[in-house]
């Protein structure tokens, strides 16, 4: 009875009162490159919620452009909506950008300010977030992410070596830059992690079909690879389906981090483009677009695989009953671990939430993060 007054006063004064949002540009510690783009920075987008005196935040990896959209035009649909109504917050920003298009940029701002509504509702009522989501886990399984093709031999040894000593039993490399040198890296991969770990490759749809078809089996049969993620472009629906089809059994062909929305996911499964879908929280309209995703794969009965983020991944992914596991991208983990106070770490090859702090338990360092403010 005293849970359910003190959740109820809690909801009649938890007006969303202000939304703000900057945006920080964080430079590599070396030059990166996949199969298709090369970068040397990324640009962390914070939101943050206030209501009932407590702060909510929230983040995407995008442009800074996404900073006036969502100090602006969400922000004005958010204001004095209640704190602890998030699926009606969401509904209301993505019919409120219609005209604007509620993918993309819209996509990104939405989504780091669900994720925002949805810490700031989990600390009102002082729980984790992960017992607010209804967790069917207790923690999420991760893999090593990185081995951009610019990365020399000793460089992308070093990096695989160190996840495994971590404890992580999976790992993951970039191909499709050079495809004459991947050979070769691969070897310096599996020399490097042994032969009892997972190895995945990300060619960032970097093949056209019938060439991700034959490297499908040079990954399997010479390097006993598991996971082939965007073998083409992701857009592309008949030419992931053609590859699934065509890939040796024991490779996943998976895809779906670019999915900006649940609707977009969908005709993946539908189709049978891949073995294993993947979302992107800070992406996919946030948490609530996250959770219907989840939704769509049990219903179809495939596993979801969480891309990056891993922060706030791991709490989302607690949730999802068909969880396969999450994306520990290099570049996430370094900025998160830098400008996040309460990050967690790898735990016997998994993320285990903290749930002795309410929310997702992160605090932001606004001061050792204005050196890379940009908007």
């Amino acid at each position: 009875m005293y849970e359910r007054t003190r959740v109820s006063r809690a909801k009649a004064e938890a007006e969303v009162a202000s939304v703000r949002a900057a945006a920080y540009r964080i430079p590599t510690d070396q030059p990166e490159s996949d199969g298709t783009l090369a970068w040397d920075s990324t640009i962390l987008v914070v939101a943050e919620v206030e209501a009932a005196g407590t702060t909510g935040l929230g983040y995407t990896y995008a442009h800074e452009a996404v900073v006036p959209l969502i100090a602006g035009k969400l922000a004005d649909i958010v204001k004095g909506m209640n704190a602890l109504d998030v699926a009606a917050a969401n509904v209301a920003m993505v019919r409120e950008v219609r005209n604007i298009g509620a993918t993309g940029l819209a996509s990104a701002a939405i989504s780091a300010v669900d994720i925002a509504m949805w810490d700031v509702k989990s600390r009102i009522v002082g729980q984790p977030l992960t017992t607010v989501l209804d967790a069917v886990h207790s923690a999420t399984p991760i893999y090593g992410s990185g081995g951009f093709t610019s990365y020399d031999d000793e460089r992308l040894a070093d990096q695989l070596a160190g996840w495994v000593a971590d404890g992580i039993p999976r790992v993951k490399l970039k191909t499709g830059r050079e495809p004459d040198r991947d050979r070769h890296r691969l070897r310096v991969a599996r020399k490097a992690i042994g032969d009892d770990v997972e190895l995945f490759v990300d060619a960032n749809g970097a093949f056209q079909p019938r060439q991700a078809a034959d490297w499908s089996q040079v990954y399997r049969d010479e390097f006993a690879v598991s996971w082939f993620e965007e073998p083409v472009n992701s857009d592309d629906l008949r030419a992931l389906r053609l590859v699934r089809e065509r890939a040796p059994g024991g490779l996943d062909i998976a895809a779906g981090e670019y999915g900006w929305a649940p609707w977009l996911l969908e005709p993946m499964l539908a189709l049978g483009a891949v073995d294993c879908l993947q979302a992107d929280v800070t992406r996919c309209l946030g948490i609530t677009g996250f959770l219907t995703v989840a939704g769509l794969c049990e219903a179809y009965q495939y596993d979801l695989s969480a891309h990056c983020a891993p922060q706030i991944s791991a709490h989302a992914c607690t949730a999802v009953r068909r969880l396969r596991h999450l994306e520990f991208f290099h570049d996430h983990v370094r900025i998160e671990s830098q400008l996040f106070d309460g990050v967690l770490p790898p735990d016997d090859g998994a993320l285990v939430p903290d749930r002795s702090r309410s929310g997702h338990g992160l605090t932001f360092k606004h001061a050792d993060a204005e050196q890379f403010r940009v908007a």
